[in-house]
């Protein structure tokens, strides 16, 4: 399918890059040595030494204090900062030489990125990579005049920012750069920094910015052109097309308005006049305007959208286009979306009204600039359309979205409009440019026919799986799938994931199955959210109709459910990405591995909606932090930390922090690659198979009412302090009970058993409470807590 993927293939456990440097300390640069120090790899990150600086590293140093303070986080944990050595390349510059990959992140100008190269080539060690973080220059103008040496070692490496979340790096090589480099640092890029690596041609912004800049560019002047405001905008450019909720005017806040002159400026000069792309340049001054008097975004004092702070209010506001005033932001009213329109993009491109002549006129032109770019920017098209998905978070790629649309009919359209039709476009005619075959998908190639796309190793999909065979076990809200060698895989499948009465019972199924006909059973799905947690939607609705006894049949029903998983006579492991809140954390506690992707965020959060964990939650936090040798002994110290994480619904931001707060265990695996997530956990289910022997239940040791009277006392300080509500006490109260052991005497010791009926005793009492009702409601209604 590309370069890039066979020669991954080839080199996925070379393992060759053990130390990076990072040259320039801006904010790309800081964040890009952020995220290798994530993947466990020690960086240097240099930077210049400002004239009379008494500290020399100043630079680097700051940017490492200004990483560990960034929100969103830029470190997966705090430890991650240890691996980053700040220095300055007048002094460490001979450091280079212990290096394997050295990443150039200076400043877009030719003659100081040249420069520095002269310096880099006489310090480093032959063979090393060296690249550069360009989004604008060519690489032929970069190693121009460099010695062959180092241009056999030299390709670009374009993150997209921020590093640590932004899953695109797309890469550029010369017609000199040895095909190894690319590989090592492409299969490091993929396995350790989780990157998916496209092949770009060394073309001008490559492919996404390319694309992306042609496709905002476009909406902007077609906005302003056809008198839409900015809300109407963005409404019809987001979630209609699959895009971010920002849509246009929102994103372009989001990354500053002062960049984008930047960039359409360096693809005015490098594109040929020929381009399409120069039709879409328009001066509007009052961007122009915006920009000078430091309205740049979200990062200056407002955008196209500002929060207005005067006399201590906070006014949402957006700014007029045809009058350059703010606004109070208001809800936008599109008819072309109403009625299905916003689901149906035949329908809305077709519409006559505003918002369908904008829709059309942007996304037709959009997607058939698209089509222009292969071969020119890109070999295949499924190199564009991972571009777009990753650089900027399309849900579809443009020739994804064409295929939605009907090729034949986005002919029309642009035919309609008096466009030219790209041969790419008029290739496919009527035909789709991905269809299955025999269970393998395939694109639509140059030459007419259709090609496989294919994996790189290492990569299991379940979607792909889904593709050749049909379920072992499925009902509305989970299905079980057969994924090789013995193993199986539990999908949820229910609307953001949320566990429901289908999803424990399939559950249960599952594990009767897998114990009669498998080797090991893997919890795993490809949603956004590994789970949300339990669904209270339904729990509202039955504790409304005074069903509370289907509420504690399904506590019951889940805690007997999650035991039976912990202690099944085979090995199950969960692999979460994403989201795994509440009762899809419990999940995680009761399997017996798990492998998390990197960016899982883990916590139970069950007393923010007024319960607590009662799928076991409890019982398997107080296991884990009691049964840690380096954690003190004795009956109040685990409860106690419970409390505190369980309380105050602590989510870990990333995997390391989840093990950091025994969410997960230290023995757990991580995954960077979100694609290899399945892989990684069905090799550790096998390799648990061979004499495995399920744990066994024990007891705990836990301080009775004096430990209770101990945590409703630190609850009491802080509501004194305002930091807790008086339903926060009660809840906290609950909670306190269930982690003290009740009235049991700490002396004895307290079985597992008896913990979990005071989970189920606790919850049914705060769930009867109408003030765990309202916070239930209040968040199903906003998405947010409700304080009360």
């Amino acid at each position: 399918m590309s370069q890039v993927n066979s020669q991954v293939n080839s080199q996925i456990n070379s393992g060759t890059i053990r130390k990076v440097a990072v040259i320039g300390a801006g904010v790309m640069g800081a964040g890009i040595a952020a995220h290798v120090a994530n993947a466990g790899v020690e960086v240097l990150l240099l930077d210049i030494v400002p004239e009379g600086a008494a500290n020399r590293n100043v630079i680097a140093e700051t940017a490492v204090e200004k990483l560990l303070k960034a929100d969103p986080a830029a470190f997966m944990s705090k430890r991650a900062a240890k691996l980053v050595r700040p220095g300055n390349i007048e002094d460490n510059l001979s450091d280079l030489a212990a290096c394997d990959w050295i990443v150039e992140a200076v400043i877009e100008r030719l003659d100081i990125k040249q420069a520095l190269y002269a310096k880099i080539e006489a310090a480093r060690r032959p063979g090393s990579a060296v690249s550069s973080n360009t989004s604008t220059i060519p690489l032929g103008d970069l190693t121009a005049g460099l010695p062959e040496s180092f241009r056999r070692d030299f390709l670009i490496t374009h993150f997209f920012n921020p590093p640590r979340y932004m899953r695109l790096l797309e890469i550029v090589a010369g017609p000199q750069t040895n095909p190894d480099t690319v590989a090592a640092v492409a299969s490091f890029a993929d396995v350790k920094l989780g990157k998916t690596v496209v092949t770009c041609k060394d073309t001008p912004g490559f492919i996404a910015n390319r694309l992306g800049t042609y496709w905002l560019q476009l909406a902007v002047g077609e906005a302003f052109a056809g008198g839409l405001k900015v809300e109407e905008a963005d409404a019809v450019m987001g979630r209609p097309f699959g895009f971010p909720k920002t849509g246009v005017f929102g994103l372009i806040d989001l990354v500053g308005l002062d960049l984008m002159p930047h960039v359409q400026g360096s693809l005015k000069r490098a594109l040929p006049a020929s381009d399409p792309f120069h039709a879409t340049l328009r001066d509007e001054p009052l961007i122009a305007r915006m920009i000078e008097t430091g309205y740049t975004g979200r990062k200056g004092k407002g955008g196209f959208y500002r929060l207005n702070r005067e006399n201590g209010g906070k006014l949402k506001e957006a700014i007029d286009l045809s009058t350059g005033a703010y606004r109070p932001q208001e809800k936008p009213q599109v008819p072309e979306l109403e009625d299905g329109g916003g689901k149906d993009l035949n329908a809305l491109l077709t519409a006559p009204g505003p918002a369908g002549r904008y829709a059309r006129a942007v996304m037709a032109r959009t997607l058939a600039y698209a089509a222009r770019l292969v071969p020119e920017a890109a070999d295949d098209i499924v190199a564009i359309d991972d571009a777009m998905r990753l650089g900027y978070n399309w849900k579809l790629g443009p020739f994804e979205l064409i295929d939605k649309i009907g090729a034949a009919r986005l002919i029309s359209l642009l035919k309609a409009d008096g466009e030219e039709i790209p041969p790419l476009l008029a290739l496919a005619a009527d035909r789709p440019f991905y269809r299955v075959e025999n269970g393998t998908r395939q694109y639509l190639a140059l030459d007419g026919g259709y090609r496989d796309v294919v994996r790189p190793d290492g990569v299991l999909l379940l979607s792909d799986i889904k593709l050749k065979s049909q379920a072992i076990l499925k009902n509305g809200s989970a299905a079980l799938w057969d994924i090789g060698d013995g193993v199986v895989c539990l999908e949820f499948t229910s609307k953001s994931n949320s566990l429901d009465e289908g999803i424990i019972t399939l559950l249960g199924k599952a594990l009767k199955l897998t114990k009669e006909k498998h080797k090991a059973l893997v919890i795993y799905n490809e949603g956004s959210n590994f789970s949300v947690g339990a669904n209270l939607g339904l729990a509202l609705f039955a504790c409304n109709i005074g069903a509370f006894g289907e509420v504690e049949k399904l506590v019951a029903t889940g805690q007997k459910t999650y035991q039976d998983m912990k202690y099944a006579p085979f090995p199950v492991v969960a692999a979460p990405s994403g989201m795994a809140l509440g009762g899809g954390c419990e999940i995680l506690l009761h399997a017996d591995a798990v492998q998390a992707h990197a960016e899982s965020y883990i916590g139970l959060v069950e007393c923010g909606v007024g319960v607590l964990p009662a799928w076991g939650g409890c019982t398997a936090m107080l296991e884990r932090w009691q049964s840690d040798p380096k954690f003190p002994k004795g009956p109040m110290p685990a409860p106690s930390k419970v409390f505190e994480t369980v309380s105050t619904a602590t989510v870990a931001k990333s995997a390391a922090e989840a093990q950091e707060l025994k969410f997960l265990r230290e023995s757990d695996g991580v995954t960077m690659n979100r694609d290899r997530l399945l892989a990684d956990a069905k090799a550790k289910a096998l390799s648990m198979v061979d004499g495995y022997t399920p744990p066994k239940p024990r007891d705990l040791t836990l301080p009775g009412p004096s430990g209770k009277v101990a945590m409703q006392m630190a609850v009491e300080g802080f509501a004194k302090r305002g930091l807790a509500t008086k339903h926060d006490k009660v809840v906290s109260g609950a909670l306190a009970e269930v982690l003290t052991g009740g009235d049991a005497d700490h002396i004895a010791p307290v079985p597992a058993a008896r913990v979990l009926e005071l989970e189920r005793e606790g919850f049914m009492k705060l769930i009867r409470t109408n003030a765990t009702l309202d916070r239930i409601e209040h968040i199903l209604e906003t998405g947010r807590p409700l304080r009360n």
